[in-house]
């Protein structure tokens, strides 16, 4: 059976509000904690209680340069909101480092294709073929996966035909 929705409003009575505030206060620090191991991210989580006592803080960096990257950006999207020819530069070096990776993943892609390998290396030769090799391998992983798998139901369908066509025998 399912939870029952609750209103999203302050909770009247203390002892509930405390027992609730301590049990959601865990779980936003238990994901806050797999969010960093699971993604790398940097978390802090600072909780005040009502009374705006420090309750808990978490932190997987330094809280300190936690936030002051919080203030950096935050600093850098003010700036640019309030100097548009700094934000104009801004796009402009973004637009070049876009266009640098593109031109990047557009040679890859022509080396995975078996173009343009005048110019490499014995070793990049060498670790194009592995990464070539391993690549082969997962698509022939999934597709035997996924034969596997059509195989299973085709099976399956076969034997509740076989069963329905015994029980009209019957």
């Amino acid at each position: 059976m399912g939870r029952g929705k609750i209103a999203i409003k302050r909770i009247d009575n203390s002892t509930n509000r405390q027992v609730t505030f301590s049990k959601r206060r865990s779980g936003l620090l238990k994901k806050a904690k797999e969010l960093a191991i699971l993604c790398d991210a940097q978390v802090g989580v600072t909780v005040f209680s009502s009374t705006g006592k420090l309750i808990w803080k978490l932190q997987y960096d330094s809280m300190k340069s936690i936030i002051d990257r919080y203030n950096k950006q935050k600093d850098q999207e003010h700036h640019l909101l309030m100097n548009p020819a700094s934000g104009a530069k801004f796009w402009q070096r973004e637009a070049t480092v876009l266009r640098q990776q593109l031109q990047h993943l557009q040679e890859l892609h022509r080396q995975f294709m078996g173009e343009q390998l005048s110019g490499l290396e014995i070793d990049e030769l060498k670790s194009l073929e592995n990464q070539l090799e391993m690549s082969l391998k997962n698509v022939q992983t999934k597709k035997d996966q996924i034969l596997t798998d059509e195989i299973k139901e085709l099976q399956h369908k076969v034997y509740i035909f076989k069963n329905s066509v015994s029980d009209l025998a019957m």
